[in-house]
């Protein structure tokens, strides 16, 4: 891995990452036992790049160098969604889409056909971080436009995390119920 690259990585592996996530999930009592361990894409993936940029709007990533690593990392999962989509829509076949991502990256051959091998056996798999990220910032940004002065980060992320692993719908719902409990009269 890319010295450049640790920090953004430590963001979404670690804290406030999968590390995180995982850890208050699973200290959860009073959530069926399917809630604490099982692996929701969008949901788990959308934190993990939540925490990345959330981390980034916090004022980490102060090296230069590590903001660089941050950047490709972004570039690298674009590179992913549109190989995906060719795989899967565009009826690319493995070589085409190795060459497409050797052509646009800069990692190595052999992690680029690894990457490529992954995305063939899990159709939209790379499209559920994206779509997980952006629903999360969706639901802060309305939470935080809904209560104005009396939003907070930490019970926002509460309610995110708290209800371990759901699907988008639900976590949605979740927010929504939150915000109404939270409005100022």
């Amino acid at each position: 891995m890319p010295k450049s690259q640790l920090e953004d990585v430590a963001y979404h592996e670690g804290v406030p990452g999968h590390h995180l996530q995982i850890s208050i999930a699973q200290e959860r009592t009073g959530l069926p036992r399917f809630r604490t361990q099982y692996f929701y894409g969008a949901y788990a993936e959308g934190w993990g790049l939540y925490a990345e940029s959330l981390s980034k709007e916090m004022g980490f990533f102060t090296d230069p160098y590590s903001d660089f690593g941050r950047v490709s990392g972004e570039l690298w999962r674009a590179l992913r969604l549109v190989v995906d989509t060719g795989l899967h829509a565009k009826g690319w076949q493995e070589e085409q889409a190795v060459q497409y991502f050797l052509a646009n990256s800069p990692l190595a051959e052999g992690a680029i056909r690894s990457e490529v091998r992954r995305y063939l056996v899990r159709p939209g798999q790379a499209t559920t971080y994206k779509i997980g990220m952006l629903t999360i910032q969706r639901l802060r940004d309305g939470a935080r436009t809904a209560l104005g002065p009396a939003f907070d980060y930490r019970a926002f992320h509460d309610v995110v995390l708290g209800g371990g692993a759901v699907p988008l719908p639900v976590l949605e719902a979740n927010v929504r119920r939150w915000i109404q409990t939270r409005k100022p009269s």
